[in-house]
């Protein structure tokens, strides 16, 4: 799929370009065009134009969920076509495309399509001052109105499946959406537009501009002024960086930032269960999830078998993926190497791989295990972002949870217990968003999802999402 931006119902290719390389293997894949202010200014007008038409009106949801089930019945209907997409960008598995990212990007849209009609609002009869004409009641009743130009902001580790999550809701709100991928990932919002168009959703009410972020097509969308609210998902500093330029014109943001994400292991847990459900949350795509578990804590008593059992998958995993770039698997590699001059003990991997084939050239780390650092240490305090975790022991209830919280993050967490007094006395003492008990990224699509401290601002799924993207109005009518 070639990359190409969508504005006002028009591809285009305006802009330098940069070349798309496979993580893989290192091969170039094709060009991206860098959208230049221009553009983005282009697709900002081709958005506000939108909102004049029938799309956000009042009474527009039935033909909005069923423009939101077209679009989901196209990712279907194209479904080989967004999972080669995915897979060339990310060199994620095929097996995750094929039953995650896809099937979740279709499911996003039914689902928001669905909510549209599932969702009260509430009224209250109202006394009115006795010297008011009338019957001496007041109506009061709640609409909701889109918010307007919504930019959608989204990284590259999930590109489909986390953007959807985000437009879908934008979409059945009523807003016009302009889009900036990453620039490492463009091709299937590149051929969302495609099914969009084909969809018969307006011209303008979507919208994609491909391109980098600070000083260029990600800043020149996220401080423009003809933007109405923004949806990130992506690291802290640069959420830092977008409500800085979000504050010259007061627009609301929704955030969903770093982690490092601790996992609790009791010694009264099911250690196998643990240990499979660890190497899950520490190593699927590669560690590139910001749910992925970077911290584990572990009880005394089964520490030592805990770390042997999780180092010895960990050296016999294959198969998880590279990093999305030389930067980035250079980057995972400068900790591997920091982590070591800390004073860590390299329980398994700690490298890079070598397959004797054209994955050489590509960017893969090795799955890796760490033990022995303080708490201090910035391996044990930083967002790596890679197939890493750090094992340390503790030894009561209270220390686990002091450790957990210890951290300028909190996304999402795991407790090991089969004690279930326990869970549910530990899961409320988490400084996280989300926490999991004897599982890990098992998601409801309806539930909360967001982080808190330095891991986000809101949150999303369900109605939380038609929150952030849609504004109450509180209506009063003397009767």
């Amino acid at each position: 799929m070639k990359a190409e931006h969508y504005v006002g119902g028009v591809l285009r290719s305006d802009g330098p370009a940069f070349p798309l390389v496979s993580p893989v293997d290192g091969t170039e894949l094709g060009t991206v065009p860098e959208a230049t202010r221009e553009v983005v200014d282009d697709a900002v007008t081709a958005a506000r134009a939108a909102l004049t038409g029938t799309w956000g009106a009042p009474g527009g949801e039935p033909e909005r969920a069923a423009a939101l089930r077209r679009v989901a019945d196209g990712i279907d209907a194209r479904f080989a076509e967004f999972v080669d997409a995915e897979v060339a960008d990310t060199g994620r598995p095929r097996e995750f495309a094929e039953t995650v990212d896809v099937p979740r990007a279709a499911g996003n849209f039914r689902a928001y399509a669905d909510l549209l009609y599932g969702r009260p609002e509430r009224s209250y009869t109202t006394p009115v001052p006795g010297w008011s004409v009338g019957t001496g009641q007041a109506l009061n009743y709640t609409v909701r109105r889109p918010l307007g130009v919504v930019a959608v902001v989204s990284p590259w580790n999930l590109p489909l499946l986390l953007s959807t999550w985000k437009i879908a809701p934008a979409l059945a709100c009523g807003n016009a959406v302009v889009h900036k991928p990453s620039e490492e990932t463009p091709s299937t919002a590149t051929l969302l537009a495609h099914v969009i168009a084909d969809a018969g959703l307006p011209d303008g009410v979507f919208n994609v501009v491909h391109g980098h972020g600070a000083g260029a097509a990600g800043e020149f969308l996220t401080g423009h002024q003809g933007v109405d609210a923004i949806a990130f998902t992506g690291e802290s500093a640069t959420g830092a960086a977008i409500m800085r330029n979000a504050a010259d014109h007061v627009t609301p943001v929704s955030f969903e930032l770093g982690g490092k994400n601790p996992a609790l292991v009791f010694a009264d847990a099911d250690l196998d269960a643990a240990v499979d459900g660890t190497v899950r949350s520490c190593f699927t795509h590669s560690g590139q999830i910001c749910l992925c578990t970077e911290r584990v804590y572990v009880e005394r008593p089964v520490f030592e078998e805990f770390v042997a059992r999780l180092a010895g998958r960990a050296r016999a995993l294959d198969g998880y993926g590279p990093m999305i770039s030389a930067e980035h698997r250079d980057k995972v590699l400068s900790y591997y190497a920091l982590a070591r001059e800390e004073g860590a003990t390299v329980v398994a991997g700690g490298g890079v791989p070598e397959f004797g084939d054209a994955r050489d050239g590509g960017f893969h780390v090795e799955p890796t295990v760490l033990t022995g650092l303080p708490e201090t240490a910035r391996a044990v305090r930083e967002e790596i972002f890679g197939p890493v975790c750090h094992v340390a022991p503790f030894d009561t209830e209270d220390e686990a949870l002091r450790l957990a919280n210890d951290s300028p993050y909190g996304l999402a967490a795991t407790v090991w217990t089969q004690n279930l007094s326990r869970a549910h006395r530990v899961a409320p003492r988490v400084e996280t968003g989300i926490v999991w008990v004897n599982c890990w990224n098992l998601r409801d699509l309806r539930t909360p999802f967001g982080g808190v401290k330095a891991s986000g601002i809101g949150r999303e799924g369900g109605e939380y999402s038609l929150d952030f993207f849609s504004e109450p109005v509180n209506v009063c009518v003397q009767i």
